[in-house]
C-alpha cells in the first residue's frame, strides 16, 4: 500500500512539474495613434516649403566663362530687388548655374561666383544680406541638356543665376528639435 501511495504521489508530482503554471497571455502591442493634421482654411503660402521660382523674379544670364553683370542684367537685378524690398517676408536663394563646358569643380566654383555676384548686387541695392543665401549647381541642373558649343543659344540659357524665394519662417513656426 505504501508503494502505491508513493507511486501515486510521484506521478502527481511529475504531472505538476510537466504541466507547470499557465503563462500569462502576452498583451498585443499598442496600436499607434495617427493624428490627422489640422485643416486650415487659409490660402496656401510659401511658408515651410522649398525655395520656388516666381514669375516676378527674372533670371540673370551670363557670358561664357564670366561672372560679371551686363547692363541688361543689372536692370533685371534692380527689378528683382524692388520686388524683394516690397516683400520683406521672403527669404531669398540665388542659384548659380553653368553650361557643360569645363570640369565639374570649375563649374561649381564659377556657379558660386555668379550667385555671390548677384547676392552682392542685391545687398548694394538695399536687400538685407541675412535674407539672401547662395548655392551653386554648376552644370548639374541645365535648362537644356547637351546644349552644344559654348556659343550656341541653348548653351547660353544654362549660364544663369536664378533667384528663388520662400516665406520667412517665424520662430514660433520653426520645428522644435528633440533633446537627446
Amino acid at each position: 500500500m505504501i508503494k502505491k501511495i508513493i507511486n501515486f504521489s510521484l506521478m502527481l508530482a511529475i504531472g505538476f512539474v510537466l504541466t507547470g503554471c499557465p503563462k500569462k497571455p502576452v498583451p498585443p502591442p499598442p496600436v499607434p495613434v495617427i493624428e490627422e493634421p489640422e485643416k486650415v482654411d487659409e490660402e496656401p503660402t510659401l511658408r515651410g516649403k522649398e525655395y520656388q521660382s516666381i514669375p516676378e523674379l527674372k533670371v540673370i544670364y551670363f557670358d561664357y566663362d564670366k561672372s560679371d553683370v551686363s547692363s541688361e542684367a543689372s536692370i533685371k537685378i534692380k527689378e528683382n530687388a524692388e520686388y524683394m524690398k516690397q516683400h520683406l517676408d521672403l527669404e531669398i536663394l540665388v542659384e548659380g548655374h553653368c553650361c557643360e563646358c569645363g570640369t565639374n569643380e570649375y563649374n561649381l566654383a564659377l556657379g558660386q561666383k555668379r550667385a555671390l555676384t548677384i547676392r552682392d548686387y542685391y545687398i548694394k541695392l538695399g536687400i538685407d544680406g541675412g535674407r539672401v543665401a547662395t548655392i551653386s549647381y554648376g552644370e548639374e541642373k541645365p535648362v537644356y541638356q547637351n546644349a552644344g558649343p559654348p556659343d550656341s543659344p541653348s548653351c547660353a540659357y544654362n549660364r544663369r543665376a536664378e533667384t528663388k524665394v520662400r516665406a520667412i519662417q517665424k520662430p514660433e513656426e520653426a520645428p522644435l528639435k528633440e533633446e537627446k
